[in-house]
């Protein structure tokens, strides 16, 4: 029961899909960060199905890279972009990393984060546009959205935080986080694995480039904020996206099969 109310809280949590809403408590959020990746799965597993719908009946492409670039955002209801648009807007200050997590409080959306989501949503749609979906590729971008969200619970479980208050300190303070890094730097590290060898040198730039977007991520969270927020790992949860599905496009290119 408690591993069900765990999932139950992840679900509930990071996506919009419906499921129950189980009262939030020690023993089933200690492990709530394990149970994020499989909302990647399900991303994963509905990118198939729409690919195999889109091209059954047959669709566009256009139509088809749309409802790619659409599903993820509309399995998670955009809780991911969210924290992308306060954090663009929060770093595009150049202001103290005081001001700056300030910034990330601030309902209001500025002027580049309306910029950085255009620019974020004409880049994507292109890349799932340009790529070659054969059963390799599908493979590979299914085990990337699962990837992405190890290497997120992962960081909220080992990364400094940036303030005692937020989405990221109530995860992080009730999680179990010796038992949360083994599990999800072992998943990781299967994850990558896998996906190098699915993917042959194409899963391998993904892993490349997922671990670029964590550096990044790392970099950014400690110099410009003091640590990681919940904001901050819905921007770098975008970027790890965008960054692997980049790489996959680039080896298809660099093969000739675009």
């Amino acid at each position: 029961m408690t591993a069900l109310e765990t999932i139950a809280v992840a679900f509930a949590m990071f996506s919009a899909l419906p499921c129950p809403q189980p009262v939030w408590t020690e023993k089933n959020m200690r492990c709530a960060l394990c149970a994020f990746p499989l909302v990647g799965a399900v991303c994963g597993l509905l990118l198939w199905g729409w690919t195999a719908l889109a091209g059954w009946l047959p669709l566009p492409g256009v139509l088809a890279a749309a409802g790619q670039c659409l599903l993820p955002v509309l399995v998670t209801g955009g809780i991911h972009l969210d924290g992308y648009a306060d954090t663009c807007d929060a770093l595009a200050s150049c202001a103290p990393p005081e001001k700056k997590r300030e910034i990330l409080q601030d309902p209001r959306c500025g002027a580049f984060a309306v910029i950085r989501l255009c620019v974020w949503f004409l880049a994507d749609f292109a890349l799932w546009a340009a790529v070659r979906w054969d059963t390799k590729s599908l493979g590979a971008m299914a085990l990337a959205f699962v990837l992405e969200r190890c290497l997120s619970g992962l960081a909220i479980a080992s990364f400094p935080l940036a303030k005692d208050t937020g989405l990221a300190h109530t995860f992080a303070a009730a999680s179990d986080k010796k038992r949360v890094r083994g599990i999800l730097g072992a998943a990781s590290a299967g994850l990558a694995l896998g996906l190098a060898l699915w993917g042959g040198l194409a899963g391998a730039a993904m892993v490349l480039a997922a671990g670029l977007a964590l550096w990044r991520y790392y970099q950014v969270a400690k110099k410009q904020f003091g640590g990681i927020t919940g904001d901050l790992a819905g921007w770098f949860l975008q970027r790890a996206e965008l960054w692997m599905l980049a790489a996959l496009a680039a080896v298809q290119l660099m093969e000739g099969r675009i």
